[in-house]
């Protein structure tokens, strides 16, 4: 029981991480993108959104080649003594690189209903562009920030693909709640597996119910 805690830590650590560490530059391009209709808007959407269609080992793939030592990445964080791959690093970026895609959609959709009328009176009221961001986009943005944050978060709970290439499945170090799952499986440990499955199915339900709750706020506010 003592091992299965600090298993559903570590996933639930990592989640948390890889989206607090994608919640800024992801906030970023989403505001960019709802304000943005210049061209080549429809390729840079697209680029972003490849995590959510590409496989997912494909995607770890992409990682792993960058960040290997021999990769453009991986020379230049090993010449500043950073290791990555293997590690709970990795981990962390993996999770973060599958979530980012639906952070963006959702935040951009957040932005998008904000009427740019209340933006202009609160320039022409002395707020700088920075200013009129915090104080008035961000706040009518906030749920479908909150919302992209929370499938972020759902996401990367439950990331295998990129994860198990770039990182590895080591227990202790790089095994979250689905590298258990499938190293049990694998083991013909079906019992451990399902446990471990009801574990995440119940963080994920978890995730998603909240991330419900938010939505239907969102609806109700819209429509009125």
């Amino acid at each position: 029981m003592e091992g299965m805690a600090g298993l559903v830590l570590f996933t639930v650590a990592v989640a948390a991480v890889a989206t607090l560490l994608i919640l800024a530059p992801g906030v970023a391009v989403a505001y960019a993108l709802a304000r943005w209709d210049g061209p080549g808007k429809g390729v840079v959407e697209t680029v972003l959104a490849l995590p959510m269609v590409l496989p997912p080992t494909a995607v770890g793939l992409v990682l792993l080649e960058l960040l290997a030592v021999n990769g453009p990445l991986g020379r230049v964080l090993d010449a500043w003594g950073v290791e990555v791959v293997f590690t709970p690093k990795a981990v962390v970026l993996a999770s973060a690189v599958m979530a980012f895609p639906l952070l963006v959609r959702s935040a951009r959709s957040g932005f998008e209903e904000v009427d740019p009328r209340l933006v202009a009176v609160a320039r022409t009221l002395g707020d700088s562009r920075a200013r009129a961001f915090f104080r008035v986009t961000l706040p009518l943005a906030w749920r479908g920030v909150l919302v992209g944050a929370l499938l972020a978060f759902s996401r990367a709970l439950g990331e295998f693909g990129a994860t198990v290439l770039v990182a590895g499945n080591i227990p202790g170090r790089t095994q979250t709640l689905s590298l258990a799952i499938f190293q049990h499986t694998q083991l013909g440990e079906d019992a451990q597996a399902l446990r471990l499955a009801g574990v995440a199915a119940l963080l994920a339900f978890v995730a998603v119910y909240a991330t419900e709750v938010v939505t239907r706020r969102r609806g109700r506010r819209v429509r009125a």
